[in-house]
């Protein structure tokens, strides 16, 4: 058990929590949720014993371990990928250090060999023989194959190297697991193992993460963080979601009647109060409106971005033919020869290798050439291109929001541009932030914002929920749910390919899969085809 016990925090002025009492008990995950800024990972850190509360404290039951998802990339560079893993549990890690330089020594003495006795009782006890077996099938599990596993971290890419610090949180099962965002780079394969293993764990698990499915796949527990207070409620995310908006209505209809109570009282009061042979029940009435009081309707900080795309003119009959798409990167081939036809009222999941589905709609977006092969738009199609990579649009532009975005703007006043800003959460002075000093999400937002400007009728939108928070995730997925013409997308986000996508296609440099069905569905077919 792990236990939370009056914590509060204040960073200056500012209240972060206060009076904060939870207990998490084993055997449940706890998804802690909030906006932006709420303290999240903050409350995180407090309860890693990283950060110290202003009062308050956090008890960890006896003989129990905790365990935290690391987000220094390269702490461990130095190191061999499976010593790495073994260092989640840091005391049997040190023991089979020095047991090896107890080994190793050419002078081996009596206090050597006892000293070696103790250490190999405590190794047993942490099941020091199944450590390197242990590490090696939560490697393998999250896609690092055995050819890997001996492999210096420093050389890995850092996607994988995101997976080595994974199994390395998730070795030794741990009584606590702390995870931090901990599917951001990780492959919908590695997920799902991710999802499966945390639904056996048998501690306790407390994890940040902006992804609604791995959320709902995983969490007996929501904790919502807003305003100060820390509330936990039963349930999974989306259960936690749609019974806060149930709520919220519920207290306004509420209000509703009590509002229209008030006004029957105030009109009445009004009428008969200057009227002697009404005064007394004017008093009585006046003491009854003293007493009801509007329940607090909680208001939330959360703040949800306006996010819709309007097409200037509908899509034709003829929307995309790809013919024979061929490209390699460094003498790698990553498409061989892609070929296909996009409908009018399709809306296209792209999965597979990142890399070739973002080499792919670069080169549809005109951003790069094909080494073979041909595409062709038909006369009505204009497009509007999201990239993953956005660096360059900000990097060396010295300008503010309103001027960045008056470089996409058939309409160049300034109003025009706050008030579009503002529906992007860029109001007042955030406006006029200099462009190349935003924020990972900030800048996301931009570009959304650069993209619903084009009016354009097909979108190539390349992995669009890249660092942002919940709140902005679902308006970029409603506002591509209701988007009306045609759209090629990629995203690791679950829910939202499973809610926009009627057609899957995925690519590999090696493979090539093209369906009508939905996400879960082309889940289903690859698990069978791979089993096949």
């Amino acid at each position: 058990m792990l236990s939370v016990n009056n914590v509060s925090l204040r960073f200056g002025g500012r209240k972060l929590f206060e009076d904060v009492n939870i207990k998490f008990t084993a055997g449940n995950c706890y998804g802690v949720i909030g906006a932006n800024g709420a303290g999240k990972s903050t409350f995180l850190r407090i309860l890693s014993g990283e950060l110290e509360p202003n009062t308050g404290e956090v008890s960890l039951g006896k003989d129990t371990r905790m365990s935290v998802l690391k987000q220094d990339h390269f702490q461990y560079d130095s190191e061999r990928v499976i010593d790495t893993v073994i260092r989640g549990n840091e005391r049997l890690y040190q023991i089979m250090k020095e047991k090896d330089e107890i080994y190793s020594k050419s002078d081996f003495t009596d206090e050597d060999g006892i000293r070696a006795a103790v250490l190999e009782g405590e190794f047993a006890d942490l099941n020091g023989w199944e450590a390197e077996a242990e590490a090696a099938m939560l490697l393998m599990g999250l896609g690092l194959g055995t050819e890997q596993h001996d492999k210096i971290l420093g050389e890995l890419e850092s996607k994988d190297k995101v997976k080595v610090l994974l199994a390395q949180a998730l070795f030794g099962k741990p009584g606590v697991l702390i995870l931090d965002e901990p599917t951001n780079d990780l492959d919908l394969e590695s997920i799902t193992w991710l999802e499966n293993y945390l639904a056996d764990f048998e501690g306790t698990v407390i994890v940040v993460s902006h992804d609604r499915h791995f959320l709902n796949m995983i969490c007996t527990h929501i904790c919502d963080v807003d305003y100060g207070k820390i509330k936990i409620y039963m349930g999974n995310y989306d259960f936690w979601y749609e019974s806060s908006q149930l709520m919220n209505q519920l207290i306004k209809d509420s209000n509703k009647k009590k509002e229209e109570k008030i006004r029957d009282l105030q009109n009445f009061i009004a009428r008969f109060s200057a009227n002697a042979s009404k005064s007394r029940q004017a008093t009585s009435r006046k003491k009854l409106l003293d007493k009801i009081s509007l329940d607090d309707i909680a208001t939330s900080s959360r703040r949800y971005p306006f996010v819709g795309f309007k097409p200037e003119r509908e899509v034709g009959n003829d929307i995309l033919i790809v013919e024979n798409l061929s490209k390699s990167i460094d003498g790698v081939k990553v498409l061989d020869n892609v070929s296909f036809t996009v409908g009018r009222e399709d809306k296209i999941a792209f999965a597979g290798n990142d890399i070739s589905v973002s080499t792919l709609f670069k080169i549809l977006a005109g951003e790069m050439e094909p080494d073979s092969g041909s595409f062709k738009y038909g006369v009505t199609i204009t497009k509007g291109y999201f990239p993953r990579d956005n660096s360059d649009y900000f990097n060396e532009v010295d300008l503010n929001l309103v001027d960045w975005m008056r470089q996409y703007s058939d309409e160049k006043s300034e109003s025009y541009l706050r008030g579009f800003l503002g529906r992007m959460l860029f109001s007042g002075e955030e406006a006029l932030k200099e462009a190349k000093v935003l924020s990972g999400g900030e800048r996301v937002r931009c570009m959304l914002s650069r993209l619903m400007l084009s009016t354009a009728n097909l979108l190539i939108v390349d992995q669009p929920t890249n660092h942002l928070d919940l709140e902005s995730i679902t308006a970029v997925n409603n506002g591509l749910m209701d988007f009306s013409g045609v759209l090629l997308f990629s995203s690791h986000d679950h829910q939202f390919n499973q809610t926009v996508a009627n057609r899957v296609i995925e690519i590999t440099p090696d493979s090539y899969f093209d369906k009508l069905c939905t996400f879960d569905e082309y889940l289903e077919q690859k698990e069978e085809r791979m089993a096949s």
